[in-house]
């Protein structure tokens, strides 16, 4: 465990209790004190900074140091990846799909692997890793909320974050799944916004979304 990490489970227990992933994409580095302040009032202590952009690392350092968020890295591909974004402070790893050299590397480094499935075969692949907490991606073009239900029936143990296509009309039919630990999407801090330096859009979105999420439990 690298030092002033969360334990694995406190940061599943972060997100389920929060029950929302803000999935950022940040341009410039000097834009995510602000982010980070806008979600942090609106109610999301959390981030999930996209390695996209070449300002993944210093956004995810910027908000790291704060003390008061818990930010994450996502779109990681490779074990190099893993390692730049810890360094930098990340937390947790979420990747596209499922990499066992990425989930091995999380390991070694002490942070949480949140892998993405889309199937039946590649969740066996992923329990078989050891692992039960999964991000579904890519959400809507796979089959949205109902593939979900679908995979939970017979994947009992398994929690899902779903991500990609979700937004503020059908977050709700997939946080009222038992089997949805949290729902990850970008419509709560728009790249555009961001980049318009338009935080205060992203704060009372971020307030809806999460009214929203409290209204599903």
């Amino acid at each position: 465990m690298e030092d002033g990490l969360p334990a694995d489970q406190d940061v599943l227990t972060t997100l389920g209790r929060h029950r929302l992933v803000p999935v950022v994409v940040l341009d410039e580095a000097i834009d995510a004190g602000p982010l980070a302040q806008a979600l942090l009032e609106g109610g999301l202590p959390l981030a999930e900074v996209t390695f996209r952009t070449d300002a993944a690392r210093g956004a995810i350092a910027r908000i790291a140091e704060r003390g008061d968020m818990l930010v994450g890295a996502g779109t990681v591909l490779t074990p190099e990846q893993v390692d730049l974004a810890v360094d930098a402070g990340a937390a947790f790893v979420v990747s596209p799909g499922l990499s066992r050299a990425v989930v091995d590397r999380c390991r070694e480094r002490g942070v949480t692997a949140l892998p993405g499935v889309a199937t039946a075969t590649e969740i066996e692949a992923a329990l078989e890793m050891g692992l039960t907490t999964l991000k579904f991606f890519p959400a809507r073009a796979a089959g949205g909320a109902e593939a979900v239900k679908a995979l939970s029936a017979p994947f009992r143990d398994v929690r899902f974050v779903p991500t990609g296509g979700i937004d503020a009309d059908d977050c709700g039919e997939y946080l009222r799944l038992p089997s949805v630990l949290a729902v990850g999407g970008s419509w709560m801090a728009p790249r555009r916004a961001i980049a318009d330096g338009d935080f205060d859009r992203i704060r009372e979105l971020t307030r809806a979304a999460v009214a929203a999420a409290s209204a599903t439990v």
